[in-house]
């Protein structure tokens, strides 16, 4: 029998209503473990057809950038067991994004979904953002909670991430065998992935290095969740001012990503410098973000990486150099990887347009009964 701490076990479940057609959904909340195997808590959703079924295939999805608390939850919204709707749309409801891409075709297909919320967003402490190994794990760690509902769910499992979620779902790929346990890793699709190791070999460390600008919400954002995977090691004063740390410590739990770009803009404007002019304990930084990354090894099952190559400014937030980066990584391990380009999407449009392709891909590879 599982025990309570065991990273896996189901703590809670509801079942939520759900716009979808032909579906129960269920919010839950479950024990994971980070990137030092620390034990955690997440919450997520767990979407399945109401039609009778068993051996299903499970996708289970992993969520982009929305921010290190409470705030950027998307499983506590209204209505969050639905399509993928970006805080960009003119349809948005919500200052995050929220849904899955597609999830209706997943559903009308037999499949069930796992959506984490990711620990830190819904679950007590600052979530560690971009921390690609503690977030692939509650990606999975959902899956092996999900055993515990209804849902006909077998042990075939996809994992599909976008942006942040692309480097996490990188890392579900590359953990040890135990982890999976009874569950099949049979395939995953990242879309536009934000690998940590990539990005800081890209030379994105240049987005903590200028005390002259105030820095956007993604880099700012790493140093929390940083700063909270490895307490013993790096400590947010190595690369903020007291000004820094004030905004982080008081707004980490209540502004979603895109707000705490104004707060960190206005804040600079008014009251001064964010980043240090004389960082400190770099290194350990460095060695950090490494720690944390995906593309360390070779993934257990073939990888789908679709870019946006359509995106202007530089492929901001996950730039091509990034994605390519973890590309070739991955296949100088010997990774069977796929790389699709999507030139007339930037990053918020390229989910949609992406997922049927890689839903085929998918359905190609999963298991036959």
């Amino acid at each position: 029998m599982m025990s309570m701490a065991t990273p896996g076990h189901l703590l809670h479940h509801e079942e939520i209503a759900t716009s979808l057609t032909g579906a129960k959904a269920f919010r839950i909340r479950y024990v994971s473990k980070d990137v030092n195997d620390v034990v955690t808590e997440s919450t997520g959703l767990v979407i399945a057809p109401t039609a009778g079924g068993s051996d299903r295939p499970v996708m289970t999805w992993l969520h982009g950038t929305t921010g290190v608390g409470d705030a950027g939850c998307p499983s506590a919204v209204p209505d969050p067991a639905r399509e993928l709707l970006t805080y960009f749309d003119i349809d948005a409801k919500f200052d995050i994004d929220t849904g899955i891409p597609h999830v209706q075709s997943f559903i009308a297909d037999g499949w069930v979904v796992c959506a984490t919320d990711y620990q830190g967003l819904g679950t007590p402490g600052v979530h560690q953002y971009a921390v690609n190994r503690t977030n692939g794990r509650d990606g999975l760690y959902i899956v092996h909670a999900a055993k515990g509902l209804d849902t006909g769910m077998g042990t075939a499992v996809a994992g599909a991430g976008w942006s942040q979620g692309g480097g996490s779902v990188a890392a579900l790929a590359e953990l040890d065998a135990e982890e999976y346990g009874d569950l099949h890793l049979f395939a995953i699709v990242a879309f536009s992935p934000g690998v940590a190791g990539a990005a800081l070999k890209a030379g994105s460390g240049a987005s903590f290095a200028d005390p002259n600008t105030p820095p956007t919400s993604h880099p700012f954002m790493l140093i929390e969740g940083l700063a909270a995977a490895f307490p013993d090691t790096v400590k947010m004063d190595d690369l903020l001012t007291p000004l820094g740390v004030e905004i982080a410590t008081k707004t980490y739990d209540t502004l979603p990503a895109h707000h705490l770009d104004g707060v960190l803009a206005r804040s600079f404007h008014h009251r001064g410098p964010i980043l240090r002019s004389d960082p400190q304990n770099l290194p350990a930084w460095e060695k950090a973000v490494m720690a944390s990354s995906a593309g360390q090894r070779k993934p257990v099952c073939p990888v789908l990486i679709c870019e946006d190559v359509g995106n202007p400014e530089g492929q901001f937030p996950c730039p091509l150099p990034w994605q390519d980066g973890y590309a070739a990584e991955i296949t100088a391990f010997g990774g069977e990887v796929t790389v699709r380009k999507y030139p007339d999407d930037d990053h918020f449009s390229l989910c949609g347009s992406a997922m049927p392709d890689a839903k085929k891909w998918l359905e190609s590879l999963r298991p036959k009964s």
